[in-house]
């Protein structure tokens, strides 16, 4: 053995040793890998940071920031909505959420898909009679399944066609990592679907949730195409109940209905009086392609702004009457904000506020400050009058929409307290729709082989911030960037291992101590070690780590270095022992009330079973 060797090899003890310490975050820990490579002369300090650079580094950023895309516009809340049964006994309902979950993991980034679907999954806990965790369990664990299903569904399967591609084998190309992947997620949703929530612990939530501003009323009118024209109020509601929302007022014709017979028919131009939380407006004006949007529209009857941002989502201050310099005012502010991003946020109305007593009409809310109230709570009570001309009182709950720095600019104005941000969006149809052909489009680029992963999914993140499906000032913070620098730093330590002989050295070992020369006990020895080394640290760094490893037994053995390569794809995406081995874990740890050595449960007997589905598979699909 050689120093450099001894040094690398030292190094990477280390490296997971402090992964698996967990004080650390994994970012801060690959970094000191790096410098330490650099220091010790094992990576020219000239291409320290080339792995910046690397193809799959780029890809995972980019992906990132179209998951975000898909996020942010509603296209996951319309597909989940269209796709998720409503009145289902408990393993419809959660092979659904979970089948679905795993679906979306594989066309877009897993943390995201996990992300978009938790408030569902909490929604279902109740209705289904269960602990929250016996459902984001289930649902975390099938979102990391679907990952391993395509090229772009986690950054393991990246980085494993980044090393075969440098490896003079090419890149591996979307789907070939269905014919095992899809399998082995099949088994493994069917599993929590009819078994594995069982397993779950049932705890309750330690986690705050956030905070409870009880329930907004907010307006909305409804245009000549919805399709709630003609539907009763009972029927209206029948069709929102998963939002937990409902009709307690009609104006019709001016006139304000309280508390309406369920029988009422809709009419086009009614305005309903909506209460909901505020997490749930989104859902329910939007069931029956009613947006706030929309409503805001055809009640201010104002010029829509060709970005189509300002001034958009509000029902609330209707404009009805506005005059014609109020609407000049309103086209000279829109010019002014027209780049700015739009936000949703809630405020408090202090005593000391200088809006208190005044309407959204007194102080001309949307043509001087540039925004729209939407919505407004107040001690659980609805209003009696229309919100464009509700006096405002002091406790009120405000959620406006308008630009970052006209919201900034009316809280330092008038005194009142923005609430900690919430994640709410405002589905928009036309958005969700261009957000999911840009994705789609990518994918078939890929797919067909006309442009490399990364050029095409940056082609895709060019065309969300031509068409503003990202809003420009999110497009860098959609990036989780401690991934980005996990994988830019481990790429150039992986190649140190590979260039000193380390991989080499230690794939000698593994085949001549471990396996005895056998290739399938050494394919399960990379699949079974790539799992382990999954749950005690990042999954993205586990890849790069072994890769170099994978690719030294199959050279040693003589074998197809795809299979060894599959494997650890395989075991990067198996991370179900511990809340740290994949994010999706770390994300349901709090909601579902978990402690670390809750997960072991469900996630022991889930990677039995994958390795048992797998070996077969991989020796079928990709023969030794």
């Amino acid at each position: 053995m050689t120093l450099d060797q001894v040094l690398i090899l030292s190094i990477l003890a280390a490296t997971l040793g402090l992964f698996m310490w967990g004080r650390l975050r994994h970012d801060v820990v690959a970094l000191a890998a790096l410098m330490a490579c650099v220091i010790a002369g094992l990576v020219p300090a000239g291409a320290a940071f080339a792995g910046f650079g690397h193809p799959a580094v780029i890809t995972v950023a980019c992906v990132l920031i179209l998951s975000h895309g898909l996020q942010t516009t509603g296209a996951v809340d319309w597909l989940a909505r269209g796709l998720l049964p409503r009145d289902t006994g408990r393993l419809a309902s959660m092979g659904a959420l979970v089948g679905l979950g795993a679906a979306l993991s594989g066309v877009m980034n897993n943390v995201g898909a996990m992300a978009l679907l938790m408030p569902v999954a909490m929604q279902l806990s109740d209705r289904l009679d269960l602990t929250p965790g016996q459902v984001l369990m289930p649902l975390a664990f099938g979102t990391i399944l679907g990952g391993m299903t395509t090229l772009i569904g986690t950054p393991p399967n990246l980085i494993v066609s980044g090393f075969r591609e440098e490896a003079g084998l090419g890149q591996f190309a979307m789907f070939d990592f269905a014919p095992v992947g899809v399998a082995v997620a099949g088994a493994g949703v069917i599993f929590v679907t009819l078994l594995g929530w069982r397993l779950v612990p049932e705890r309750k939530s330690v986690a705050g949730e956030g905070f409870d501003t009880g329930a907004y009323f907010t307006e909305l009118t409804v245009p000549d195409d919805s399709k709630a024209v003609g539907l009763t109020l009972r029927g209206f509601e029948r069709e929102i109940e998963d939002s937990d929302a409902q009709v307690v007022g009609l104006i019709r014709n001016g006139v304000r209905l309280t508390a309406p017979h369920g029988g009422r028919r809709i009419r086009a131009g009614d305005v309903l009086v909506l209460e909901a939380d505020v997490e749930a407006l989104g859902e329910a004006v939007s069931v029956f392609g009613i947006s706030l949007e929309d409503a805001e529209a055809a009640a201010a009857q104002v010029v829509e702004d060709e970005e189509g941002r300002a001034g958009s989502g509000g029902t609330a201050e209707d404009a009805e009457g506005a005059d014609t310099e109020e609407e000049e005012d309103a086209e000279e502010d829109r010019s002014r904000d027209g780049d700015g991003q739009i936000v949703l946020r809630e405020l408090a109305v202090l005593p000391g506020a200088t809006i208190v007593g005044r309407s959204a009409r007194d102080l001309r809310l949307r043509t001087r400050h540039g925004l729209n109230l939407l919505a407004v709570s107040r001690e659980g009570h609805p209003p009696r009058t229309r919100l464009r001309t509700l006096k405002l009182k002091s406790g009120d709950l405000l959620l406006v929409q308008g630009a970052a720095e006209a919201v900034t600019g009316f809280v330092k104005e008038t005194g009142c307290v923005p609430l900690g941000a919430r994640d709410l969006r405002i589905p928009d149809k036309r958005m969700a729709i261009m957000a999911g052909a840009i994705m789609v489009s990518a994918i078939a680029l890929v797919t067909l082989g006309l442009l490399p992963s990364a050029a095409a999914f940056a082609l895709g993140v060019l065309a969300s911030m031509v068409l503003r499906t990202v809003p420009l000032r999110q497009v860098y913070t959609a990036i989780d960037w401690p991934v980005i620098v996990l994988l830019g730093a481990l790429i150039p330590v992986a190649g140190a291992m590979q260039s000193t002989g380390a991989a080499d050295l230690l794939a000698r070992f593994l085949v001549g101590t471990v396996s005895q020369g056998n290739p399938v006990i050494a394919l399960g020895v990379v699949l079974v070690t790539t799992m382990f080394l999954s749950d005690v640290m990042n999954n993205a760094a586990t890849a790069a780590v072994l890769c170099p490893v994978a690719l030294g037994i199959s050279a040693t053995l003589g074998a197809n270095p795809d299979s060894f390569l599959m494997a650890v794809a395989i075991g990067a995406s198996c991370a179900f022992l511990t809340p740290v081995g994949h994010q999706n874990n770390t994300m349901i740890l709090g909601p579902g009330g978990f402690r670390f050595g809750d997960y072991w449960r469900l996630g022991l007997p889930l990677e039995g079973l994958v390795v048992l589905v797998a070996m077969p598979l991989l020796l079928v699909f990709w023969p030794l």
